[in-house]
């Protein structure tokens, strides 16, 4: 009808009253959770916009030699960094700023648009330039107002001895890279981390970091410093400092005699396994990468044929040579073989049907007669061809493994290459063919498929004249680490291995090593060292056959064999063994002379660090070892009075004496971890 009120159904009303209650409770629930469920949560926000917090970056710990002189040392150093937090364009400072930095604008407007291309988070800042010098920190300082968003960030870079000293084996620093992230190591460091890229700074990378610290500071609202809240510092913990087993006098000798070589120089000591020098030739600059390495430097140092970053003294993996001679001897005489074993060289011989040729045929001469010791220190090809003939490659590979050929040595040092040992077994897991006997022959002289490193053959050699103790190199010491690092040094297989050898074939192979650098007999004789038992021995190998270099004569340059030495003082229980790798150097004899180099300046420092002229005199009786030994004996008597009634102390008396070994018995040796051979030579 008309003016008739319509009313509202109750329904419906009923209905809005519920929907208006449910806004209300919303908004409620909405001031509720603002002001009190997440009231810590938006006073953090509103912190982190009042309060900006600046990282201190701890320093990495300092490397020292065995003496405690530091080796490897830090630098304080500034970045300028662009934070990209801050509510301004960063494009239109550019110019400004590239011009306090003395840098072309392009640099930073690129930083810029490669950080806004990868969509990284805002909080992230913007590298501008490192290492920035004392006026463009200034610079920094003088336009903090006009500037908010340019800020300073204190880095400690490593100080690496300079020229490559030692490069290798210490290694450089870097960026973590996207590929170590992703490995399990690295998962909880973050982009920008600066880690070990290789060397020890790799290997004991997670003691050498520090722990960052931080610092906060007020800032206005446009991003101006103000002042300092309390408790604003929390300090950096500075990394562990790491002696090394390296004795810095021997190293700077094994890095003059290889200065203008290429190949690589390791120092031993064969009684606990510790690396006394490591070289490795060409080297690199590891300052270069303290920075950060431009990529045309990076390309230079990859690209080179040299391989200057490769640490041949671990990592080269070449024929052996005539050094294997060495462990063709264990195995000949151990295996009861070479003792009476003699041949008659005519400068080569026919073995399965083909003619090989010994080395002296070159020097048109010829050896003769030549028993195991002869063919030791003159080298003997044919000796060896025939040794290798009557032992067959099973025997070979199993003495060869047994004192560490084809396997790593465990040093401390990362990417160790494991080298070749070939066998039966080998040949038909790799190539799917039979051993052929002939194959034997070349192996007898250290070529065909055998391939060591540097690091390798020292402990092998130094091992055998240790008389079968083969301890694991290590550049640290395990008591020298903290408890909780000590798995690292420790990771990498047992510390010594025992192997037993006669004595009787000790003492052959060891007087016939000393017969190599022998004036008049052995192969080496330039390398003599005049009043020092030094012995040792040489080798080479080629990289291509004689054929070849005949149909390519102006290859001959491009395709120089490799020279070999393995040198031992004194002659038996060593206290250096040197191991010398010349790349190019074609013959044993100058590899001689440079490890004859670095013995010498280990003989001569232990001569006047013990006050001994006479130490590791060639004049000893080669037939014995020293001994040292602690013993008490009664003080004559008489007291005071000179009566007999009283008795003094008991004296504590030390020194040390040769014992004479007997040849025909068997030695004692300590209870040390056997690798279960048993020869028919080994006790």
């Amino acid at each position: 009808m008309p003016g008739r009120e319509e009313k509202i159904p109750p329904a419906k009303l009923t209905f809005v009253q519920y929907v208006i209650l449910s806004i209300f409770l919303v908004l409620a629930y909405g001031l509720w959770s603002l002001q009190v469920r997440k009231n810590d949560e938006y006073l953090n926000r509103a912190e982190q916009n009042r309060i900006r917090r600046v990282a201190i970056l701890a320093p990495r710990g300092k490397l020292l030699d065995r003496d405690g002189q530091i080796i490897v040392d830090n630098y304080p150093s500034f970045s300028a960094l662009l934070l990209r937090d801050q509510m301004r364009d960063l494009n239109a400072d550019a110019q400004k700023i590239a011009d306090g930095l003395h840098m072309p604008v392009e640099d930073i407007l690129d930083k810029i648009r490669r950080y806004q291309l990868a969509h990284k988070p805002a909080f992230e800042p913007i590298i501008v330039k490192d290492d920035i010098t004392p006026d463009e920190r200034a610079f920094i300082e003088a336009h903090r107002d006009e500037f908010p968003e340019l800020e300073t960030l204190m880095v400690y870079r490593r100080l690496y001895p300079k020229g490559g000293f030692m490069a290798h084996l210490i290694g450089y620093v870097g960026e973590v890279s996207e590929d170590m992230l992703n490995s399990p190591r690295f998962e909880l460091y973050e982009k920008g981390d600066i880690v070990g890229q290789s060397g020890v700074e790799l290997y004991y990378n997670d003691m050498l970091m520090g722990k960052d610290g931080s610092r906060r500071v007020l800032v206005d609202s446009h991003g101006r410093e103000v002042g300092r809240p309390k408790d604003a510092i929390v300090s950096a913990v500075p990394g562990h400092k790491l002696k090394l087993t390296i004795d810095i006098d021997i190293q700077k000798a094994a890095e003059r005699a290889l200065e203008g070589k290429n190949g690589a120089i390791v120092a031993l000591d064969p009684r606990n396994g510790e690396v006394l020098a490591m070289v490795s030739r060409p080297t690199f600059d590891p300052n270069d990468f303290a920075v950060r390495i431009s990529s045309n430097e990076w390309n230079q140092l990859v690209n080179d044929p040299a391989h200057p970053l490769l640490n041949k003294a671990i990592q080269a993996q070449v024929a052996p040579g005539s050094v294997f001679k060495i462990i063709m001897a264990v195995a000949g005489l151990q295996e009861g073989i070479a003792q009476n074993l003699k041949v008659n060289c005519q400068g080569g011989g026919i073995f399965y049907g083909q003619y090989h040729g010994c080395w002296v045929k070159e020097e048109h001469r010829v050896h003769g007669v030549t028993d195991l010791t002869k063919g030791i220190y003159q080298s003997c090809d044919v000796f060896f061809y025939t040794l290798a003939e009557r032992l067959g490659i099973e025997k070979i590979a199993k003495w060869a493994t047994a004192v560490g050929i084809g396997k790593k040595t465990g040093i401390d040092l990362p990417n160790e290459v494991s080298g070749l040992m070939p066998s039966e077994e080998w040949k038909l897991r790799a190539f799917r063919q039979k051993w052929f006997p002939g194959e034997t022959i070349s192996v007898g002289i250290g070529q065909g498929a055998v391939a060591v490193s540097p690091i390798q053959l020292a402990r092998a050699i130094g091992g055998i004249a240790m008389g079968g103790t083969f301890y694991r190199p290590h550049v640290v010491n395990l008591q020298d680490l903290p408890r909780e690092y000590r798995h690292l040094a420790a990771s990498n297989g047992p510390d010594a291995v025992h192997v037993p050898i006669d004595p009787k074939n000790w003492i052959t192979i060891t007087d016939a090593m000393a017969g190599v650098v022998k004036p008049g007999i052995g192969t080496a004789p330039s390398a003599y060292l005049q009043g020092i038992d030094f012995a040792g021995k040489t080798g080479s190998t080629q990289l291509v056959s004689h054929a070849f270099l005949q149909s390519h004569r102006n290859a001959k340059e491009q395709y120089k064999g490799n020279g070999w030495f393995v040198g031992i003082t004194p002659r038996r229980n060593p206290e250096i063994v040197v191991a010398v790798l010349f790349e190019g150097g074609e013959h044993g004899p100058l590899a001689a002379r440079i490890a004859a180099q670095v013995i010498k300046a280990y003989v001569d420092k232990q001569r006047q660090v013990r006050n001994n002229p006479t130490l590791f005199s060639d004049k000893a009786d080669p037939g014995s070892v020293p001994m040292a030994g602690i013993w008490s004996a009664p003080a004559p008597s008489g007291g005071k009075n000179g009566t007999q009634d009283e008795i003094a102390d008991d004296h504590l008396h030390g020194g040390t004496f040769m014992m004479t070994l007997d040849r025909s018995g068997p030695a004692h040796f300590a209870r040390i971890p056997s690798a279960g051979l048993n020869g028919r030579g080994a006790d």
